[in-house]
């Protein structure tokens, strides 16, 4: 079942990826088998080691592809995950399907608006 949103967060100083609506956790794990950016975990906001892992983890978890998930997230991380930001009063950030299908979609040269 494919996740409607993914909400990110830091909690305690650590940084938590969760599924909307499920309520789980987006863990490095299974991203990390294909390809080790970040074996200290996720990170976001710029285009480093940490957000590379959660642009693949998200990627493989939303599509369950792995090939496709190795051949975009470098793309994704510099589109997406280097602009999520958690200095809203929320303190979180949201990803939704409708946003990444927008964005794995998109005609090159005509970028998707995220609503993040």
């Amino acid at each position: 079942m494919t996740p409607e949103a993914y909400i990110g967060e830091r909690r305690r100083g650590r940084l938590v990826v969760m599924r909307v609506p499920e309520g789980t956790r987006l863990t490095p794990d299974r991203s990390l088998e294909l390809t080790n950016h970040s074996p200290s975990g996720f990170e976001w906001g710029y285009g480093g080691s940490g957000p590379a892992q959660l642009a693949l983890a998200l990627l493989l978890d939303y599509t369950g592809d792995e090939a496709f998930a190795l051949d975009h997230y470098q793309e994704f991380k510099t589109e997406v995950v280097s602009q999520l930001d958690c200095a809203e009063s929320a303190g979180r950030w949201r990803l939704t399907g409708p946003e990444i299908d927008a964005v794995l979609h998109e005609t090159p040269g005509e970028p998707a608006a995220l609503s993040i």
